[in-house]
């Protein structure tokens, strides 16, 4: 089997599973504490992935925001923040988005085939646009990934990547925030959608850490034989 990279799912939630609200305004789930510690996460990484809804809805920056971690990246020899990777199937991106206009880093853009066209038209003058079949396989986008250097991967969602990369056993470690707050709208987006899970009853994924963190808490789960601890 061909090397893919050390696979890490990262989200907020709240009690009731969901990763927004249903209003269109962006709901904001974690604490100053928790952004803080997402982001020393995301200056261990080599690439961070979200899908195109989140480059669309959310517009984030994906930015290690502390400047004794990008500094610390730089004497490492790497850019002052992670590469940014993602997954479109029509190219529907502007290439204003702060994905790509920010950070002075790579920028990936993974699509189908017969939409990379389109894509290299819209995005090739601020991405590397990669086409990928009819479908984009997310194993084998994990090993291209890995063949471009990418060997700690963070993926910050939203639910549809989420599921994608679990339902294929793709993820070695999740870390799962729970917020202490309801949405209680079934429109709203949830953690992840309806797939086949590879933990279940009989295959069980094994909490190594729980962390309060203000008034959150983190939950940290193994979800491969490849967890690393740090």
């Amino acid at each position: 089997m061909a090397e893919r990279p050390y696979t890490l799912l990262s989200c907020s939630v709240s009690l009731d599973g969901y990763l927004d609200s249903a209003t269109g305004k962006r709901l904001l789930l974690s604490n100053d504490a928790d952004f803080d510690r997402v982001d020393a996460v995301r200056a261990s990484c080599d690439a961070i992935l979200v899908g195109a809804e989140t480059v669309r809805s959310d517009n984030p920056r994906l930015l290690v925001r502390d400047g004794a971690r990008q500094a610390a990246r730089k004497a490492r020899g790497v850019s002052a923040t992670p590469t940014k990777v993602t997954l479109t199937r029509r190219a529907n991106l502007s290439p204003r988005a702060n994905f790509f206009a920010l950070g002075d880093v790579d920028k990936l853009v993974y699509c189908p085939a017969p939409a990379a066209p389109q894509a290299r038209e819209r995005l090739g003058s601020v991405a590397t646009v990669i086409g990928g079949g009819e479908h984009v396989d997310l194993e084998q986008m994990s090993q291209d990934l890995y063949s471009r250097g990418v060997n700690r991967l963070m993926i910050e969602g939203g639910g549809t990547i989420h599921t994608q990369f679990l339902t294929a056993d793709l993820a070695d470690e999740l870390h799962l925030v729970i917020a202490p707050l309801f949405v209680g709208d079934s429109r709203a987006q949830r953690f992840v959608g309806d797939g086949h899970f590879p933990w279940n009853p009989g295959r069980r994924a094994r909490l190594v850490e729980v962390q309060p963190i203000g008034d959150v808490v983190l939950l940290r789960y193994a979800l491969s034989p490849r967890f690393c601890p740090n």
